[in-house]
């Protein structure tokens, strides 16, 4: 059984992360002055944004078999065994973790181990991970 979650986009997140990244640019671009540094900080910043709204965007979840593989944009994480998943809640963490929203939930696998995601279909999701692993306790009240 192969299952693929698209991440949860949370756009008020983003907007956030845009007016951290080019508020202080407007200030400094309120002289209409453009010189070949201002340029290319402003190049800069907008390859670096694109590359945060390509995370965003191609983040997913895939449950392959046995394991729940994790991709956000170029990432890939370390596969998660599902049978070492002992539980999923929701969570407020805002830890930094691919997951491109607020509305998320927290993982606990392994001896002391936990990811933070944010599937945009998470009764579904936690679904399949608990028909291969029964054992998983699921609390997302």
């Amino acid at each position: 059984m192969v299952r693929k979650y698209k991440s949860k986009v949370s756009y008020g997140l983003l907007i956030a992360i845009s007016l951290i990244m080019f508020g202080p640019l407007l200030f400094k671009l309120s002289d209409y002055t453009l010189n070949t540094q201002r340029i290319l900080g402003i190049l800069l910043l907008l390859v670096t944004f694109a590359l945060i709204l390509h995370m965003f965007l191609t983040t997913i979840y895939t449950i392959d078999n046995d394991k729940l593989k994790i991709k956000s944009g170029f990432f890939s994480y370390k596969p998660i065994e599902i049978s070492e998943i002992k539980s999923i809640t929701k969570t407020n963490n805002i830890i930094s973790s691919p997951a491109a929203s607020f509305d998320r939930i927290e993982i606990q696998y392994g001896k002391f181990k936990s990811i933070v995601l944010s599937p945009k279909d998470k009764s579904n999701f936690c679904k399949d991970l608990n028909e291969l692993n029964p054992e998983i306790k699921i609390v997302l009240n």
